[in-house]
Protein backbone atom coordinates (compact mmCIF):
# COMPACT_ATOMS: atom_id res chain seq x y z
CA UNK A 1 0.00 0.00 0.00
CA UNK A 2 1.12 3.17 -1.21
CA UNK A 3 1.15 5.90 1.52
CA UNK A 4 3.13 9.74 1.62
CA UNK A 5 4.46 9.21 5.86
CA UNK A 6 7.46 10.97 7.62
CA UNK A 7 9.90 8.45 7.30
CA UNK A 8 10.11 7.72 11.56
CA UNK A 9 6.55 6.58 11.09
CA UNK A 10 7.16 4.27 8.10
CA UNK A 11 9.80 2.69 10.59
CA UNK A 12 7.52 2.59 13.44
CA UNK A 13 5.25 0.81 10.99
CA UNK A 14 7.79 -1.69 10.07
CA UNK A 15 9.04 -2.46 13.57
CA UNK A 16 5.21 -2.68 14.15
CA UNK A 17 5.09 -5.04 11.23
CA UNK A 18 7.82 -7.18 12.74
CA UNK A 19 6.05 -8.17 16.09
CA UNK A 20 8.68 -6.71 18.35
CA UNK A 21 7.86 -7.92 22.13
CA UNK A 22 9.61 -5.77 24.36
CA UNK A 23 10.21 -1.88 23.26
CA UNK A 24 12.32 0.22 25.43
CA UNK A 25 13.11 3.74 24.75
CA UNK A 26 14.49 6.91 25.86
CA UNK A 27 13.59 9.80 23.57
CA UNK A 28 16.51 12.33 21.89
CA UNK A 29 16.35 13.59 18.66
CA UNK A 30 15.59 13.27 16.17
CA UNK A 31 14.49 9.23 16.37
CA UNK A 32 11.79 9.92 18.79
CA UNK A 33 9.16 10.30 16.41
CA UNK A 34 9.68 6.49 16.18
CA UNK A 35 9.18 5.23 19.67
CA UNK A 36 6.58 8.24 20.25
CA UNK A 37 4.52 6.26 17.36
CA UNK A 38 5.15 2.72 18.69
CA UNK A 39 4.38 3.71 22.14
CA UNK A 40 1.18 4.54 20.82
CA UNK A 41 0.63 1.65 19.20
CA UNK A 42 1.11 -0.04 22.04
CA UNK A 43 -1.11 1.95 24.71
CA UNK A 44 -3.96 1.86 22.02
CA UNK A 45 -4.03 -2.19 21.50
CA UNK A 46 -2.78 -1.98 18.00
CA UNK A 47 0.21 -3.72 18.95
CA UNK A 48 -0.41 -6.96 21.31
CA UNK A 49 1.83 -8.83 22.81
CA UNK A 50 3.99 -5.98 22.99
CA UNK A 51 5.50 -4.36 26.24
CA UNK A 52 6.64 -0.75 25.95
CA UNK A 53 9.06 -0.07 29.29
CA UNK A 54 10.04 3.93 29.90
CA UNK A 55 13.29 3.91 31.00
CA UNK A 56 15.28 6.75 32.77
CA UNK A 57 18.20 7.15 30.30
CA UNK A 58 19.73 5.32 26.86
CA UNK A 59 21.76 2.91 29.52
CA UNK A 60 19.18 1.80 30.18
CA UNK A 61 16.90 1.62 27.49
CA UNK A 62 19.80 -1.16 25.83
CA UNK A 63 20.42 -3.02 29.24
CA UNK A 64 17.01 -3.48 29.71
CA UNK A 65 16.60 -4.97 25.90
CA UNK A 66 19.73 -6.88 26.46
CA UNK A 67 17.34 -8.64 29.57
CA UNK A 68 14.55 -9.58 27.47
CA UNK A 69 16.54 -10.75 24.61
CA UNK A 70 18.37 -13.01 26.97
CA UNK A 71 15.11 -13.88 28.53
CA UNK A 72 13.87 -14.73 24.82
CA UNK A 73 12.11 -11.89 23.85
CA UNK A 74 12.12 -9.88 19.96
CA UNK A 75 13.49 -6.92 21.37
CA UNK A 76 14.06 -3.69 19.70
CA UNK A 77 15.36 0.23 20.70
CA UNK A 78 16.47 3.42 19.26
CA UNK A 79 18.36 5.96 19.61
CA UNK A 80 20.76 8.78 18.40
CA UNK A 81 24.06 10.86 19.17
CA UNK A 82 25.20 11.17 22.80
CA UNK A 83 22.47 8.60 23.58
CA UNK A 84 24.28 6.90 21.99
CA UNK A 85 27.75 7.18 23.59
CA UNK A 86 25.99 6.74 26.88
CA UNK A 87 24.74 3.64 26.21
CA UNK A 88 28.46 2.62 25.08
CA UNK A 89 29.08 -0.41 27.82
CA UNK A 90 25.78 -1.60 26.90
CA UNK A 91 26.36 -1.81 23.38
CA UNK A 92 29.08 -3.65 23.67
CA UNK A 93 27.61 -6.22 26.51
CA UNK A 94 24.98 -6.64 23.36
CA UNK A 95 27.50 -7.72 20.97
CA UNK A 96 29.26 -9.82 23.28
CA UNK A 97 26.27 -11.99 24.40
CA UNK A 98 25.24 -12.90 21.51
CA UNK A 99 21.38 -10.86 21.06
CA UNK A 100 19.80 -10.29 18.48
CA UNK A 101 18.68 -6.90 19.24
CA UNK A 102 17.08 -4.83 16.76
CA UNK A 103 18.05 -0.75 17.11
CA UNK A 104 17.85 2.23 14.73
CA UNK A 105 20.26 4.76 15.12
CA UNK A 106 18.76 7.96 13.89
CA UNK A 107 21.90 9.64 12.60
CA UNK A 108 23.21 12.62 13.79
CA UNK A 109 26.40 14.66 15.36
CA UNK A 110 28.42 14.63 18.47
CA UNK A 111 29.12 17.34 20.45
CA UNK A 112 30.79 19.54 21.77
CA UNK A 113 29.79 22.11 20.39
CA UNK A 114 26.33 21.09 20.63
CA UNK A 115 24.27 20.02 17.39
CA UNK A 116 21.37 18.33 16.41
CA UNK A 117 21.97 18.18 13.15
CA UNK A 118 22.90 14.85 10.94
CA UNK A 119 26.09 13.50 10.39
CA UNK A 120 27.95 9.97 10.66
CA UNK A 121 29.78 10.41 13.80
CA UNK A 122 27.99 8.54 16.67
CA UNK A 123 27.57 5.22 14.71
CA UNK A 124 31.13 5.92 13.55
CA UNK A 125 31.93 5.90 17.13
CA UNK A 126 30.46 2.26 17.81
CA UNK A 127 31.64 1.00 14.10
CA UNK A 128 33.89 -1.77 16.07
CA UNK A 129 31.39 -2.14 18.49
CA UNK A 130 30.35 -5.81 17.14
CA UNK A 131 26.94 -4.72 15.52
CA UNK A 132 26.09 -5.32 11.91
CA UNK A 133 25.69 -1.42 10.71
CA UNK A 134 23.24 -0.84 8.17
CA UNK A 135 22.72 2.45 6.08
CA UNK A 136 19.30 3.62 4.37
CA UNK A 137 19.68 5.58 1.32
CA UNK A 138 16.05 6.61 1.40
CA UNK A 139 12.89 5.95 3.53
CA UNK A 140 11.73 3.22 1.92
CA UNK A 141 14.89 1.72 2.06
CA UNK A 142 14.81 2.39 5.83
CA UNK A 143 11.44 0.93 6.39
CA UNK A 144 12.28 -2.51 4.15
CA UNK A 145 15.72 -2.52 6.14
CA UNK A 146 14.24 -2.77 9.29
CA UNK A 147 12.10 -5.81 8.35
CA UNK A 148 15.80 -7.84 7.09
CA UNK A 149 17.21 -6.65 10.27
CA UNK A 150 15.31 -8.72 12.43
CA UNK A 151 15.68 -12.01 9.92
CA UNK A 152 19.57 -10.83 10.10
CA UNK A 153 20.04 -10.44 13.81
CA UNK A 154 17.61 -13.62 14.63
CA UNK A 155 19.75 -16.22 11.96
CA UNK A 156 23.24 -14.93 13.20
CA UNK A 157 22.22 -14.10 16.94
CA UNK A 158 23.66 -10.61 16.25
CA UNK A 159 22.45 -7.24 16.94
CA UNK A 160 22.15 -4.65 14.37
CA UNK A 161 21.58 -1.15 13.89
CA UNK A 162 19.68 0.32 10.93
CA UNK A 163 21.21 3.66 10.77
CA UNK A 164 19.09 6.81 9.06
CA UNK A 165 19.67 10.07 8.50
CA UNK A 166 18.57 12.48 11.08
CA UNK A 167 15.85 14.91 9.78
CA UNK A 168 17.11 14.53 6.03
CA UNK A 169 15.17 10.68 6.13
CA UNK A 170 13.85 11.04 9.99
CA UNK A 171 11.40 14.04 9.73
CA UNK A 172 11.04 14.05 5.73
CA UNK A 173 7.72 12.99 3.80
CA UNK A 174 7.83 10.39 1.42
CA UNK A 175 6.14 7.70 -0.55
CA UNK A 176 6.50 4.42 0.56
CA UNK A 177 4.89 1.29 0.09
CA UNK A 178 3.21 -0.34 3.70
CA UNK A 179 4.16 -4.46 3.22
CA UNK A 180 0.88 -6.35 4.78
CA UNK A 181 1.47 -8.26 8.08
CA UNK A 182 0.43 -11.02 5.83
CA UNK A 183 3.89 -10.38 3.94
CA UNK A 184 6.01 -9.56 6.58
CA UNK A 185 4.79 -12.94 8.68
CA UNK A 186 5.10 -14.86 6.22
CA UNK A 187 9.29 -13.48 5.59
CA UNK A 188 10.25 -13.27 9.32
CA UNK A 189 9.16 -16.04 11.41
CA UNK A 190 8.68 -16.30 14.79
CA UNK A 191 11.70 -15.62 17.14
CA UNK A 192 13.54 -18.59 18.00
CA UNK A 193 16.28 -17.69 20.38
CA UNK A 194 19.84 -19.36 20.46
CA UNK A 195 20.07 -19.06 23.78
CA UNK A 196 17.88 -18.29 26.57
CA UNK A 197 17.33 -18.12 30.59
CA UNK A 198 14.91 -20.64 31.62
CA UNK A 199 14.90 -21.57 34.92
CA UNK A 200 14.03 -25.62 33.60
CA UNK A 201 17.30 -25.55 31.16
CA UNK A 202 19.70 -23.07 33.33
CA UNK A 203 22.88 -21.84 31.49
CA UNK A 204 25.11 -18.97 32.43
CA UNK A 205 25.08 -15.65 29.98
CA UNK A 206 27.77 -13.14 30.75
CA UNK A 207 30.06 -15.58 32.14
CA UNK A 208 33.51 -14.47 33.38
CA UNK A 209 36.25 -15.25 30.12
CA UNK A 210 39.92 -15.69 31.38
CA UNK A 211 42.89 -15.43 29.39
CA UNK A 212 42.53 -19.18 28.25
CA UNK A 213 39.62 -18.88 25.98
CA UNK A 214 38.98 -14.97 25.52
CA UNK A 215 40.96 -14.80 21.98
CA UNK A 216 38.72 -18.08 20.92
CA UNK A 217 35.45 -16.16 22.05
CA UNK A 218 36.39 -12.76 20.19
CA UNK A 219 37.49 -14.77 17.14
CA UNK A 220 33.91 -16.33 16.76
CA UNK A 221 32.46 -13.08 17.06
CA UNK A 222 34.37 -12.06 13.92
CA UNK A 223 33.54 -15.32 12.38
CA UNK A 224 29.90 -14.04 13.15
CA UNK A 225 30.32 -10.99 11.17
CA UNK A 226 32.22 -12.86 8.51
CA UNK A 227 29.07 -14.59 7.85
CA UNK A 228 27.19 -11.54 7.71
CA UNK A 229 28.49 -11.02 4.48
CA UNK A 230 26.84 -13.82 2.89
CA UNK A 231 23.64 -13.67 4.69
CA UNK A 232 22.99 -9.76 4.38
CA UNK A 233 23.11 -10.25 0.27
CA UNK A 234 21.03 -13.54 0.50
CA UNK A 235 18.32 -11.88 3.06
CA UNK A 236 18.09 -8.88 0.48
CA UNK A 237 17.42 -11.27 -2.36
CA UNK A 238 14.78 -13.29 -0.52
CA UNK A 239 12.73 -9.78 0.22
CA UNK A 240 13.31 -9.11 -3.56
CA UNK A 241 11.49 -12.00 -4.42
CA UNK A 242 9.06 -11.79 -1.55
CA UNK A 243 7.78 -8.19 -1.35
CA UNK A 244 9.15 -6.42 -5.15
CA UNK A 245 11.42 -4.45 -4.93
CA UNK A 246 15.56 -4.44 -4.02
CA UNK A 247 16.17 -2.83 -1.00
CA UNK A 248 19.29 -3.34 1.29
CA UNK A 249 22.45 -5.81 0.21
CA UNK A 250 26.32 -5.10 0.40
CA UNK A 251 26.27 -2.22 -1.72
CA UNK A 252 25.12 -1.03 -5.16
CA UNK A 253 26.53 0.80 -7.88
CA UNK A 254 25.13 3.50 -9.89
CA UNK A 255 26.37 4.30 -13.77
CA UNK A 256 29.79 2.38 -13.01
CA UNK A 257 29.80 1.14 -16.24
CA UNK A 258 33.11 2.69 -17.85
CA UNK A 259 33.73 4.86 -14.53
CA UNK A 260 37.49 6.20 -14.77
CA UNK A 261 36.03 7.75 -11.35
CA UNK A 262 33.66 6.52 -8.96
CA UNK A 263 32.25 7.73 -5.91
CA UNK A 264 31.46 5.62 -2.38
CA UNK A 265 29.31 7.02 -0.20
CA UNK A 266 26.71 6.30 2.41
CA UNK A 267 23.44 6.84 3.61
CA UNK A 268 20.60 9.78 2.10
CA UNK A 269 23.55 11.75 0.24
CA UNK A 270 23.55 8.73 -2.28
CA UNK A 271 20.31 10.78 -3.86
CA UNK A 272 22.48 13.90 -4.91
CA UNK A 273 25.44 12.07 -6.12
CA UNK A 274 23.16 10.22 -8.37
CA UNK A 275 22.04 13.38 -9.62
CA UNK A 276 25.15 14.77 -10.00
CA UNK A 277 26.69 12.12 -11.42
CA UNK A 278 23.94 12.30 -14.25
CA UNK A 279 24.43 15.63 -14.83
CA UNK A 280 28.30 15.10 -15.44
CA UNK A 281 27.44 11.87 -17.54
CA UNK A 282 25.44 14.01 -19.76
CA UNK A 283 28.45 16.62 -20.51
CA UNK A 284 30.64 13.31 -21.03
CA UNK A 285 32.92 12.77 -17.90
CA UNK A 286 32.94 9.35 -16.72
CA UNK A 287 31.79 9.30 -13.86
CA UNK A 288 29.81 6.82 -10.94
CA UNK A 289 29.15 5.64 -7.70
CA UNK A 290 29.02 2.85 -5.23
CA UNK A 291 27.00 3.21 -2.17
CA UNK A 292 27.21 1.02 0.74
CA UNK A 293 24.67 -0.65 2.41
CA UNK A 294 26.56 -2.22 4.98
CA UNK A 295 29.92 -0.67 6.65
CA UNK A 296 29.81 -3.28 9.42
CA UNK A 297 30.74 -6.05 8.60
CA UNK A 298 32.68 -3.69 6.11
CA UNK A 299 32.15 -5.74 2.22
CA UNK A 300 35.88 -5.13 1.42
CA UNK A 301 35.75 -8.23 -1.52
CA UNK A 302 32.46 -6.94 -3.04
CA UNK A 303 33.91 -3.15 -2.88
CA UNK A 304 37.39 -4.29 -4.27
CA UNK A 305 35.62 -5.71 -7.27
CA UNK A 306 33.08 -2.87 -8.12
CA UNK A 307 36.15 -0.45 -7.89
CA UNK A 308 38.72 -2.19 -9.73
CA UNK A 309 38.69 -0.88 -13.06
CA UNK A 310 38.24 2.66 -12.12
CA UNK A 311 41.35 5.39 -12.08
CA UNK A 312 40.49 6.98 -9.21
CA UNK A 313 38.16 6.46 -6.08
CA UNK A 314 36.39 9.42 -4.04
CA UNK A 315 35.15 8.86 -0.86
CA UNK A 316 32.34 11.23 0.77
CA UNK A 317 31.83 11.03 3.71
CA UNK A 318 30.09 12.61 6.92
CA UNK A 319 32.31 12.16 9.67
CA UNK A 320 35.28 13.14 10.58
CA UNK A 321 38.56 11.59 12.74
CA UNK A 322 40.54 14.95 14.21
CA UNK A 323 44.04 14.44 13.75
CA UNK A 324 43.53 11.60 10.85
CA UNK A 325 40.79 12.48 8.37
CA UNK A 326 38.45 10.02 6.68
CA UNK A 327 36.65 7.17 8.96
CA UNK A 328 35.41 5.65 5.72
CA UNK A 329 38.09 6.24 3.82
CA UNK A 330 40.38 3.88 5.71
CA UNK A 331 38.70 0.86 5.20
CA UNK A 332 38.12 2.14 1.63
CA UNK A 333 41.36 2.03 1.22
CA UNK A 334 42.16 -1.39 2.36
CA UNK A 335 39.92 -2.67 -0.54
CA UNK A 336 41.91 -1.47 -3.22
CA UNK A 337 44.54 -2.57 -5.05
CA UNK A 338 47.78 -0.68 -6.07
CA UNK A 339 47.36 2.25 -8.70
CA UNK A 340 44.02 3.78 -7.59
CA UNK A 341 44.05 7.08 -6.16
CA UNK A 342 41.94 7.93 -3.16
CA UNK A 343 40.69 11.03 -2.26
CA UNK A 344 38.59 12.25 0.85
CA UNK A 345 35.77 14.68 0.65
CA UNK A 346 34.41 15.50 4.17
CA UNK A 347 30.85 17.10 3.79
CA UNK A 348 27.89 17.44 5.22
CA UNK A 349 28.79 17.82 9.15
CA UNK A 350 26.74 19.24 11.99
CA UNK A 351 23.70 19.11 9.16
CA UNK A 352 25.50 21.45 6.91
CA UNK A 353 23.85 21.00 3.42
CA UNK A 354 25.52 19.01 0.76
CA UNK A 355 24.96 20.77 -2.74
CA UNK A 356 24.69 19.69 -6.28
CA UNK A 357 26.85 22.55 -7.24
CA UNK A 358 29.75 22.00 -4.44
CA UNK A 359 29.78 18.36 -4.90
CA UNK A 360 30.31 18.65 -9.24
CA UNK A 361 32.69 21.69 -8.21
CA UNK A 362 34.83 18.92 -6.19
CA UNK A 363 34.06 15.90 -8.09
CA UNK A 364 35.35 17.91 -11.71
CA UNK A 365 38.53 18.41 -9.65
CA UNK A 366 38.77 15.26 -8.46
CA UNK A 367 38.21 13.52 -12.19
CA UNK A 368 41.03 16.15 -13.04
CA UNK A 369 43.35 14.15 -10.89
CA UNK A 370 43.24 17.70 -9.32
CA UNK A 371 41.77 17.78 -5.90
CA UNK A 372 43.45 17.38 -2.59
CA UNK A 373 43.79 14.24 -0.68
CA UNK A 374 41.26 15.90 1.91
CA UNK A 375 38.81 18.12 0.94
CA UNK A 376 35.69 19.79 3.24
CA UNK A 377 33.50 20.76 1.24
CA UNK A 378 31.98 24.17 1.65
CA UNK A 379 34.61 25.21 4.37
CA UNK A 380 35.11 29.00 4.97
CA UNK A 381 39.13 29.27 5.05
CA UNK A 382 38.25 32.83 5.32
CA UNK A 383 36.83 32.07 9.13
CA UNK A 384 39.55 29.83 9.85
CA UNK A 385 42.06 31.75 8.76
CA UNK A 386 40.48 34.87 10.82
CA UNK A 387 39.92 32.90 14.39
CA UNK A 388 43.65 30.77 13.97
CA UNK A 389 45.35 34.60 14.15
CA UNK A 390 43.04 35.47 17.00
CA UNK A 391 43.97 32.86 18.75
CA UNK A 392 47.99 33.24 18.64
CA UNK A 393 47.36 36.96 18.93
CA UNK A 394 45.17 36.69 22.64
CA UNK A 395 46.42 35.20 25.45
CA UNK A 396 42.85 33.54 26.47
CA UNK A 397 40.67 33.53 23.48
CA UNK A 398 38.12 31.69 24.94
CA UNK A 399 35.93 28.55 23.35
CA UNK A 400 36.22 28.57 19.34
CA UNK A 401 33.20 27.40 19.11
CA UNK A 402 31.53 30.97 20.09
CA UNK A 403 34.00 32.92 18.37
CA UNK A 404 33.52 30.92 15.10
CA UNK A 405 29.41 31.90 15.53
CA UNK A 406 30.60 35.56 16.64
CA UNK A 407 32.62 35.52 12.83
CA UNK A 408 29.51 34.68 11.07
CA UNK A 409 27.48 36.14 12.47
CA UNK A 410 25.22 34.13 14.52
CA UNK A 411 24.54 34.14 18.53
CA UNK A 412 27.20 32.20 20.42
CA UNK A 413 28.51 33.64 23.61
CA UNK A 414 27.81 36.75 23.64
CA UNK A 415 30.01 37.05 27.25
CA UNK A 416 32.65 35.21 25.76
CA UNK A 417 35.63 37.91 25.41
CA UNK A 418 39.29 37.84 24.65
CA UNK A 419 41.93 38.88 27.00
CA UNK A 420 42.41 42.33 25.01
CA UNK A 421 38.61 43.31 25.90
CA UNK A 422 36.80 43.08 22.36
CA UNK A 423 34.24 40.29 21.18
Amino acid sequence: MLRQMEGSQAVAHAIALARPQVICAYPITPQTHIVEALGRQVKNGELPGCEFINVESEFAALSVAIGASAAGARAYTATSSQGLLFMAEAVFNASGLELPIVMTIGNRAIGAPINIWNDHSDSMAMRDAGWIQLFAENNQEALDLHIQAFRLAEDLSCPVMVCMDGFILTHAFERVDLPTQEQVDAFLPPYEPHQVLDPADPVTIGAMVGPDAFTEVRYLAHHRQLRALERIPEIAEQFAARFGRRSGGLLRGYRTEGAETLVVALGSVNGTLQEVIDAMRADGIAIGSVSLGAYRPFPQAALRAALDQARRVVVVEKCLAAGVGGIVTEDVRRALHDGHRLDTVIAGLGGRPITRAALREVLEHACRGEAEPLTFLDLDREVVERELERESQVLRPGPTASAVLRQVGLPGAPFGRGREGRS
